[in-house]
């Protein structure tokens, strides 16, 4: 009787289990958190639609990751978004910065409308390419340089008012050279000279026509081998500036410095300050050639030095010209360009 009893409670329980397991069964589902919406409008600092920027929402998700555009007002939406995910928005544009939200945490069922999106204009660091290389750039203020005239005849081809001035070439050293040496006014200038020297009777040429052409020939031949050598070769192979740069700042002294100091140190075609070596190599050079043809009474050491010494005196007077009155009265030669 006993098992009976204890057969029929097993199957009791047995019974109120099933049926309490159908029960639970036949409950609907729990319901799901309702899911979350992001939205926003791209604008640019005038509050201006950005239509077509490209808006990323990744979450904390692996692959949850959503790309849209945005519309012709700038809208964009992400849609069934999983509330208690971390999401931040990305948004990017053409011509414009990337703009980036803090972080989002959604709520079951919110709504957020994404604020303060507006792209700033992108900032680029632009690299401007000049079209020209320092050879055309020298050129250039070669062409400029070879119009300055004292009073808008004299040449005065040699001074750089460009403390900046590119290097010259080579040929660029000689065109200047020859530029001076065959100017109309140069030949005047020189017959000039070559009178002064007839009336004071030195060199021991004769008088008349034929002592006056031979005192021209010597006279044009100084500046030519001076210039030439000291202005175009020897600048050439020891790369050196044959020009004046001028100053035309600071305090007096510093410019009388500079003016006196130029034709025994000059500017590399490095931009670094050396010796002149250039500038006097041609006074000596062309001093010591003028002994091949002056008169033989004038010829030896005595003219060599003298000749020397003239050259760099004419030279540093020249520069404190060059420094302190010409600027004033070069101007470029109109009718020359």
């Amino acid at each position: 009787m006993q098992w009976r009893v204890f057969l029929l409670v097993i199957y009791l329980c047995g019974s109120i289990a099933s049926k309490a397991q159908e029960q639970l069964t036949l409950l609907p589902d729990t319901p799901k958190p309702q899911p979350g919406i992001i939205v926003g409008t791209v604008v640019d600092v005038n509050d201006d639609a950005i239509p077509d920027a490209t808006v990323i929402l990744e979450g904390s998700v692996v692959n949850n990751s959503r790309t849209v555009a945005s519309n012709d007002t700038g809208f964009f939406e992400f849609k069934d978004l999983e509330p208690g995910t971390t999401y931040h928005v990305a948004i990017s544009a053409q011509g414009f910065a990337n703009w980036t939200s803090p972080e989002i945490m959604l709520k079951p069922g919110q709504y957020v409308i994404l604020k303060g999106s507006k792209l700033q204009v992108a900032m680029a660091l632009t690299t401007v390419t000049v079209g020209y290389s320092a050879e055309e750039i020298a050129t250039e203020q070669v062409k400029v340089e070879e119009q300055q005239r004292i009073f808008g005849f004299i040449p005065n081809f040699y001074v750089s008012y460009d403390q900046n001035a590119a290097p010259l070439t080579t040929k660029l050293k000689f065109e200047l050279a020859a530029k001076v040496s065959f100017d109309p006014v140069t030949f005047v200038g020189v017959g000039i000279a070559a009178g002064a020297e007839q009336a004071g009777n030195h060199p021991n040429y004769p008088q008349g026509w034929k002592g006056f052409g031979e005192r021209y020939g010597a006279a044009y031949t100084n500046g030519f081998t001076d210039i030439m050598i000291g202005g175009a070769i020897l600048p050439s192979l020891l790369h050196q500036d044959p020009r004046y740069f001028y100053q035309g700042t600071g305090t007096t002294k510093s410019r009388v410095l500079h003016a006196l100091t130029t034709p025994f140190v000059t500017r590399g075609d490095n931009g670094q300050r050396q010796p002149n070596y250039s500038t006097i190599g041609g006074d000596l050079a062309s001093a010591a050639i003028s002994n091949a043809y002056y008169p033989a009474s004038n010829r030896g050491g005595g003219l060599f030095l003298g000749n020397f010494l003239i050259a760099t005196g004419q030279r540093a007077a020249a520069n404190l010209a060059q420094e302190f009155i010409l600027p004033r009265l070069t101007h470029e030669d109109k009718d020359h360009k």
